[in-house]
Protein backbone atom coordinates (compact mmCIF):
# COMPACT_ATOMS: atom_id res chain seq x y z
CA UNK A 1 0.00 0.00 0.00
CA UNK A 2 0.74 3.78 -0.28
CA UNK A 3 1.84 6.11 2.21
CA UNK A 4 -1.23 7.90 1.96
CA UNK A 5 -3.69 4.71 2.29
CA UNK A 6 -1.31 3.64 5.52
CA UNK A 7 -2.25 6.48 6.64
CA UNK A 8 -6.22 5.91 5.82
CA UNK A 9 -5.86 2.81 6.95
CA UNK A 10 -4.60 3.63 10.60
CA UNK A 11 -7.01 6.46 10.72
CA UNK A 12 -9.89 4.95 10.71
CA UNK A 13 -8.66 2.31 12.83
CA UNK A 14 -8.64 4.85 15.51
CA UNK A 15 -11.69 6.93 14.43
CA UNK A 16 -14.20 3.50 14.29
CA UNK A 17 -12.35 2.39 17.71
CA UNK A 18 -12.96 5.42 19.90
CA UNK A 19 -17.06 5.82 19.98
CA UNK A 20 -17.94 3.62 22.50
CA UNK A 21 -15.18 6.09 24.71
CA UNK A 22 -16.88 8.70 23.85
CA UNK A 23 -20.45 7.10 24.07
CA UNK A 24 -19.46 6.10 27.59
CA UNK A 25 -18.37 10.22 28.44
CA UNK A 26 -21.60 11.13 26.75
CA UNK A 27 -24.40 9.43 28.32
CA UNK A 28 -23.40 10.36 32.07
CA UNK A 29 -25.84 13.86 31.72
CA UNK A 30 -27.20 13.17 27.75
CA UNK A 31 -30.40 11.15 27.23
CA UNK A 32 -29.57 8.40 24.60
CA UNK A 33 -32.12 9.49 22.15
CA UNK A 34 -30.91 12.82 22.62
CA UNK A 35 -26.98 11.47 21.99
CA UNK A 36 -27.72 9.92 18.84
CA UNK A 37 -29.95 12.85 17.57
CA UNK A 38 -26.97 15.11 18.44
CA UNK A 39 -24.84 12.39 16.46
CA UNK A 40 -26.40 12.28 13.11
CA UNK A 41 -27.53 15.47 12.76
CA UNK A 42 -23.88 17.17 13.01
CA UNK A 43 -22.65 14.37 10.65
CA UNK A 44 -26.00 14.62 8.29
CA UNK A 45 -25.26 18.31 7.62
CA UNK A 46 -21.42 18.06 7.48
CA UNK A 47 -22.01 15.59 4.96
CA UNK A 48 -25.15 17.58 2.63
CA UNK A 49 -23.01 20.05 0.94
CA UNK A 50 -20.74 16.81 -0.23
CA UNK A 51 -24.51 15.20 -1.16
CA UNK A 52 -25.72 17.63 -3.52
CA UNK A 53 -22.07 17.69 -5.34
CA UNK A 54 -22.44 13.58 -6.27
CA UNK A 55 -25.56 13.85 -7.43
CA UNK A 56 -28.08 15.11 -4.89
CA UNK A 57 -30.85 12.74 -2.95
CA UNK A 58 -33.19 12.47 -5.97
CA UNK A 59 -32.25 8.93 -7.34
CA UNK A 60 -31.76 7.78 -3.24
CA UNK A 61 -35.10 9.15 -2.46
CA UNK A 62 -37.18 7.63 -4.87
CA UNK A 63 -36.11 4.17 -3.00
CA UNK A 64 -37.16 5.51 0.50
CA UNK A 65 -38.38 2.64 1.35
CA UNK A 66 -35.35 0.70 1.95
CA UNK A 67 -33.36 3.84 2.91
CA UNK A 68 -35.96 4.31 5.91
CA UNK A 69 -35.62 0.65 6.42
CA UNK A 70 -31.76 0.74 6.19
CA UNK A 71 -31.72 4.01 8.70
CA UNK A 72 -33.98 2.28 11.26
CA UNK A 73 -31.81 -0.95 11.51
CA UNK A 74 -28.08 0.47 10.82
CA UNK A 75 -28.49 3.74 12.66
CA UNK A 76 -31.60 4.96 14.97
CA UNK A 77 -32.26 1.60 16.56
CA UNK A 78 -28.70 0.34 16.86
CA UNK A 79 -27.05 4.02 17.90
CA UNK A 80 -29.90 4.37 20.48
CA UNK A 81 -29.62 0.41 22.26
CA UNK A 82 -25.98 0.89 21.96
CA UNK A 83 -26.07 4.08 23.84
CA UNK A 84 -28.50 2.97 26.40
CA UNK A 85 -26.39 0.39 27.40
CA UNK A 86 -23.52 2.11 27.86
CA UNK A 87 -24.66 3.28 30.97
CA UNK A 88 -24.64 0.44 32.34
CA UNK A 89 -21.60 -1.44 30.87
CA UNK A 90 -17.96 -0.29 30.28
CA UNK A 91 -16.82 1.24 26.50
CA UNK A 92 -14.61 -1.95 26.63
CA UNK A 93 -16.84 -4.62 26.84
CA UNK A 94 -19.53 -2.76 24.14
CA UNK A 95 -16.26 -2.97 21.88
CA UNK A 96 -15.85 -6.48 22.12
CA UNK A 97 -18.95 -7.17 22.29
CA UNK A 98 -19.74 -5.98 18.85
CA UNK A 99 -17.19 -7.59 17.53
CA UNK A 100 -19.40 -10.44 17.42
CA UNK A 101 -21.38 -9.01 14.28
CA UNK A 102 -19.85 -11.39 11.84
CA UNK A 103 -20.76 -13.98 13.33
CA UNK A 104 -24.10 -13.43 13.50
CA UNK A 105 -23.72 -11.94 9.95
CA UNK A 106 -22.57 -15.00 8.43
CA UNK A 107 -26.14 -16.84 9.63
CA UNK A 108 -28.00 -13.74 8.36
CA UNK A 109 -26.25 -14.22 4.89
CA UNK A 110 -26.71 -17.91 4.99
CA UNK A 111 -30.59 -17.69 5.33
CA UNK A 112 -30.98 -14.67 2.84
CA UNK A 113 -29.41 -16.84 0.37
CA UNK A 114 -29.60 -20.41 0.94
CA UNK A 115 -27.97 -22.22 -1.92
CA UNK A 116 -24.70 -21.22 -0.32
CA UNK A 117 -23.48 -22.98 1.98
CA UNK A 118 -21.10 -22.21 4.62
CA UNK A 119 -17.84 -24.25 4.67
CA UNK A 120 -16.20 -26.33 7.65
CA UNK A 121 -13.60 -23.29 8.42
CA UNK A 122 -16.65 -21.01 8.58
CA UNK A 123 -18.70 -23.40 10.83
CA UNK A 124 -15.70 -23.70 13.09
CA UNK A 125 -15.07 -20.60 13.23
CA UNK A 126 -18.77 -19.59 14.16
CA UNK A 127 -18.20 -22.11 17.10
CA UNK A 128 -14.57 -20.64 17.96
CA UNK A 129 -16.60 -16.88 18.25
CA UNK A 130 -19.72 -18.14 19.95
CA UNK A 131 -17.08 -19.85 22.38
CA UNK A 132 -15.54 -15.97 22.68
CA UNK A 133 -18.67 -14.50 23.35
CA UNK A 134 -19.47 -17.53 26.23
CA UNK A 135 -16.10 -16.70 27.57
CA UNK A 136 -16.52 -12.42 27.77
CA UNK A 137 -19.55 -12.95 29.38
CA UNK A 138 -19.87 -15.63 31.24
CA UNK A 139 -16.13 -15.30 33.26
CA UNK A 140 -17.15 -11.23 33.85
CA UNK A 141 -21.00 -11.89 34.19
CA UNK A 142 -21.00 -10.41 37.85
CA UNK A 143 -19.92 -7.29 36.28
CA UNK A 144 -22.68 -7.35 33.70
CA UNK A 145 -26.40 -5.74 33.28
CA UNK A 146 -28.64 -8.22 31.97
CA UNK A 147 -30.52 -5.75 30.15
CA UNK A 148 -27.65 -4.14 28.54
CA UNK A 149 -26.66 -7.49 27.31
CA UNK A 150 -29.75 -7.94 25.66
CA UNK A 151 -29.52 -4.14 24.20
CA UNK A 152 -26.14 -4.99 22.74
CA UNK A 153 -27.71 -8.50 20.54
CA UNK A 154 -30.31 -5.93 19.43
CA UNK A 155 -27.26 -3.97 18.03
CA UNK A 156 -25.75 -6.98 16.68
CA UNK A 157 -28.39 -8.08 14.61
CA UNK A 158 -29.18 -4.73 14.01
CA UNK A 159 -25.51 -4.26 12.39
CA UNK A 160 -26.02 -8.23 10.46
CA UNK A 161 -29.16 -7.66 8.49
CA UNK A 162 -28.87 -3.70 7.45
CA UNK A 163 -26.22 -4.53 4.86
CA UNK A 164 -28.43 -7.16 3.72
CA UNK A 165 -30.34 -4.57 2.89
CA UNK A 166 -27.94 -2.79 1.66
CA UNK A 167 -26.78 -5.03 -0.89
CA UNK A 168 -29.85 -6.01 -2.48
CA UNK A 169 -31.68 -2.74 -2.59
CA UNK A 170 -29.27 0.44 -2.39
CA UNK A 171 -25.79 -1.00 -3.61
CA UNK A 172 -26.13 0.78 -6.96
CA UNK A 173 -26.59 4.35 -5.44
CA UNK A 174 -23.88 6.89 -5.08
CA UNK A 175 -22.67 6.69 -0.87
CA UNK A 176 -22.34 9.78 -0.12
CA UNK A 177 -26.30 10.66 -0.37
CA UNK A 178 -27.21 7.71 0.39
CA UNK A 179 -25.42 8.04 3.99
CA UNK A 180 -26.47 11.78 4.60
CA UNK A 181 -29.75 10.84 3.59
CA UNK A 182 -30.20 8.36 6.61
CA UNK A 183 -28.39 10.49 8.96
CA UNK A 184 -30.86 13.22 8.67
CA UNK A 185 -33.73 10.69 8.36
CA UNK A 186 -33.10 9.38 11.68
CA UNK A 187 -32.21 12.97 12.61
CA UNK A 188 -35.52 13.86 12.32
CA UNK A 189 -37.19 10.90 13.96
CA UNK A 190 -35.54 11.94 17.35
CA UNK A 191 -35.88 15.76 16.82
CA UNK A 192 -39.33 15.67 18.98
CA UNK A 193 -37.83 13.53 21.99
CA UNK A 194 -34.36 15.45 21.49
CA UNK A 195 -36.47 18.46 22.44
CA UNK A 196 -37.80 17.20 25.33
CA UNK A 197 -34.52 15.45 26.67
CA UNK A 198 -32.52 17.96 26.06
CA UNK A 199 -29.86 18.24 28.20
CA UNK A 200 -28.71 20.81 31.27
CA UNK A 201 -25.40 21.55 32.98
CA UNK A 202 -23.08 19.21 30.75
CA UNK A 203 -19.87 18.97 31.12
CA UNK A 204 -16.72 20.51 29.03
CA UNK A 205 -16.13 17.07 27.84
CA UNK A 206 -19.13 15.87 27.20
CA UNK A 207 -19.80 18.36 24.59
CA UNK A 208 -15.88 17.42 23.38
CA UNK A 209 -17.16 13.91 23.35
CA UNK A 210 -20.54 14.45 21.32
CA UNK A 211 -18.92 16.97 18.72
CA UNK A 212 -16.28 14.47 17.84
CA UNK A 213 -18.96 11.27 17.27
CA UNK A 214 -20.73 13.73 15.21
CA UNK A 215 -17.80 15.49 12.97
CA UNK A 216 -14.89 12.60 13.65
CA UNK A 217 -16.60 9.23 13.93
CA UNK A 218 -19.15 10.22 11.51
CA UNK A 219 -18.93 12.60 8.66
CA UNK A 220 -15.21 12.45 8.03
CA UNK A 221 -15.10 8.32 9.62
CA UNK A 222 -17.43 8.19 6.00
CA UNK A 223 -15.42 10.58 4.08
CA UNK A 224 -11.83 8.95 4.87
CA UNK A 225 -13.38 5.40 4.33
CA UNK A 226 -14.76 5.54 1.23
CA UNK A 227 -11.33 7.32 0.22
CA UNK A 228 -9.54 4.40 1.87
CA UNK A 229 -11.88 1.99 -0.28
CA UNK A 230 -10.91 4.26 -3.22
CA UNK A 231 -7.29 3.34 -2.33
CA UNK A 232 -7.24 -0.56 -1.54
CA UNK A 233 -10.29 -2.11 -2.13
CA UNK A 234 -12.77 -3.08 0.32
CA UNK A 235 -11.45 -6.59 0.88
CA UNK A 236 -8.34 -4.97 2.65
CA UNK A 237 -10.55 -1.93 4.34
CA UNK A 238 -12.57 -3.87 6.14
CA UNK A 239 -9.53 -5.56 8.38
CA UNK A 240 -9.66 -2.41 10.19
CA UNK A 241 -12.92 -4.11 11.83
CA UNK A 242 -11.11 -6.23 13.56
CA UNK A 243 -8.16 -3.49 15.07
CA UNK A 244 -11.38 -0.76 16.16
CA UNK A 245 -12.36 -3.45 19.08
CA UNK A 246 -8.73 -3.60 20.59
CA UNK A 247 -8.79 0.35 20.35
CA UNK A 248 -12.05 0.37 22.39
CA UNK A 249 -10.42 -1.84 25.08
CA UNK A 250 -7.05 0.49 24.88
CA UNK A 251 -8.96 3.36 25.27
CA UNK A 252 -11.47 2.35 27.93
CA UNK A 253 -8.73 1.05 30.14
CA UNK A 254 -6.04 3.80 29.94
CA UNK A 255 -8.42 6.83 29.73
CA UNK A 256 -11.31 5.85 31.86
CA UNK A 257 -9.74 3.38 34.40
CA UNK A 258 -11.73 0.19 33.36
CA UNK A 259 -10.98 -3.03 34.17
CA UNK A 260 -9.17 -5.32 31.84
CA UNK A 261 -10.85 -8.67 32.62
CA UNK A 262 -10.58 -12.42 32.63
CA UNK A 263 -12.76 -12.64 30.07
CA UNK A 264 -11.64 -9.77 27.88
CA UNK A 265 -8.00 -11.43 27.78
CA UNK A 266 -9.94 -15.00 27.06
CA UNK A 267 -12.91 -14.31 24.97
CA UNK A 268 -11.49 -11.73 22.63
CA UNK A 269 -8.75 -13.33 20.92
CA UNK A 270 -11.66 -16.42 20.41
CA UNK A 271 -13.88 -13.58 18.90
CA UNK A 272 -11.15 -12.23 16.69
CA UNK A 273 -10.24 -15.90 15.48
CA UNK A 274 -13.64 -17.06 15.16
CA UNK A 275 -14.73 -13.83 13.17
CA UNK A 276 -11.63 -13.67 10.56
CA UNK A 277 -12.79 -17.34 9.71
CA UNK A 278 -16.22 -17.54 9.60
CA UNK A 279 -16.27 -14.17 7.67
CA UNK A 280 -13.62 -15.13 5.24
CA UNK A 281 -14.50 -14.93 1.29
CA UNK A 282 -14.82 -18.71 -0.91
CA UNK A 283 -13.01 -17.79 -4.18
CA UNK A 284 -14.34 -19.69 -6.54
CA UNK A 285 -12.81 -19.43 -10.61
CA UNK A 286 -15.60 -18.29 -12.00
CA UNK A 287 -16.16 -15.47 -9.44
CA UNK A 288 -12.53 -13.85 -10.15
CA UNK A 289 -12.78 -10.31 -10.66
CA UNK A 290 -9.86 -7.80 -9.93
CA UNK A 291 -10.55 -6.06 -7.30
CA UNK A 292 -10.63 -2.62 -8.77
CA UNK A 293 -13.57 -3.77 -10.51
CA UNK A 294 -14.82 -5.25 -7.27
CA UNK A 295 -14.80 -1.53 -5.73
CA UNK A 296 -16.37 -0.01 -8.09
CA UNK A 297 -15.05 3.36 -6.85
CA UNK A 298 -16.12 5.24 -9.69
CA UNK A 299 -19.21 5.88 -11.27
CA UNK A 300 -19.95 8.44 -14.44
CA UNK A 301 -20.02 11.09 -11.66
CA UNK A 302 -16.94 10.51 -10.36
CA UNK A 303 -18.59 9.45 -7.15
CA UNK A 304 -17.98 6.70 -5.12
CA UNK A 305 -20.88 3.87 -5.36
CA UNK A 306 -22.55 2.79 -2.79
CA UNK A 307 -21.03 -0.78 -2.23
CA UNK A 308 -21.74 -2.80 0.77
CA UNK A 309 -18.39 -2.52 1.21
CA UNK A 310 -18.71 1.20 1.60
CA UNK A 311 -21.66 2.50 3.62
CA UNK A 312 -22.87 0.25 6.20
CA UNK A 313 -21.42 1.90 9.97
CA UNK A 314 -20.65 -1.74 11.63
CA UNK A 315 -17.91 -2.50 13.81
CA UNK A 316 -17.37 -5.69 12.19
CA UNK A 317 -16.89 -7.69 8.59
CA UNK A 318 -20.55 -8.86 7.58
CA UNK A 319 -20.69 -11.28 4.35
CA UNK A 320 -23.56 -10.06 2.46
CA UNK A 321 -25.48 -11.52 0.04
CA UNK A 322 -26.25 -9.34 -3.57
CA UNK A 323 -28.93 -9.18 -5.09
CA UNK A 324 -28.81 -10.52 -9.29
CA UNK A 325 -28.57 -6.48 -9.85
CA UNK A 326 -25.79 -5.68 -7.60
CA UNK A 327 -22.71 -5.41 -8.47
CA UNK A 328 -20.64 -7.44 -5.55
CA UNK A 329 -21.11 -9.69 -2.40
CA UNK A 330 -18.75 -8.58 0.70
CA UNK A 331 -18.57 -7.10 3.65
CA UNK A 332 -19.62 -4.16 5.35
CA UNK A 333 -17.50 -2.52 8.21
CA UNK A 334 -19.35 0.03 10.66
CA UNK A 335 -18.49 2.06 13.87
CA UNK A 336 -20.31 1.76 16.68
Amino acid sequence: MTRRAWLLFAAMCVIWGIPYLLIRVAVRDIAPGTLVFLRVAIGGIILLPLAFTRGGFGPVLRRWRPLLLFSLIEMAGPWLFLSDAERHLSSSLSGLLIAAVPLVGVVVARVARSDEQADWLQMVGLLVGLLGVAMLVGLDFGDIHTTALAEVLVVVVGYAVAPVIMARRLADLPSIPVVAASLLIVAIGYLPYAVLRWPTGVTGQQVAAVATLGVVCTAVAFILFFALIAAIGPARAVVITYVNPAVAVLLGVTTLGEDFTLGMAVGFPLILLGSVLAARRRTRPDAAVPEAAACEALGPDQSIRTSPDAVSNTAATTPVPSSPGSRQSTSTPSSG
